[in-house]
């Protein structure tokens, strides 16, 4: 996956909003909270860090081309981050990525869900 294909990928979900922060990281966010980050890690290969189920992190965590996030996924949070298609190609990535939206909208508030037209979201 492309940096353009992932940013063209989020910006397709509903109500998002995309920063470029922390160095030169594209990090995408729905009601102001982050659901996707893409960045590089010494090399050519867009890494992509996603929020996951708890079933998908204990399934992707250990495969290959797969890790639990840095930083986050130490602090108990369920994320995973795609260093290579290995395990993960780009189709199933999209619908990790559409999942990771899902679930970072259902954290909202309902309030926030209506201002962002996502009250049906579930």
């Amino acid at each position: 996956m492309t940096l353009d294909d992932y940013n063209g990928f989020c910006a397709s979900l509903p109500a998002t909003t995309h920063v470029v922060q922390w160095g030169g990281v594209h990090v995408w966010k729905v009601g102001g909270k982050v659901f996707a980050i893409g960045g590089w890690n010494e090399g050519d290969e867009l890494f992509v860090t996603f929020k996951c189920s708890e079933m998908a992190y204990d399934v992707l965590k250990d495969q290959p081309g797969c890790r639990p996030a840095p930083y986050l996924a130490s602090r108990g949070m369920k994320w995973i981050q795609r260093q290579t298609n290995q395990s993960v190609d780009d189709a199933a990535l999209m619908d990790y990525l559409r999942e990771s939206h899902r679930l970072v909208v259902l954290k909202l508030t309902r309030q926030a869900r209506k201002e962002l037209g996502l009250a049906q979201a579930g």
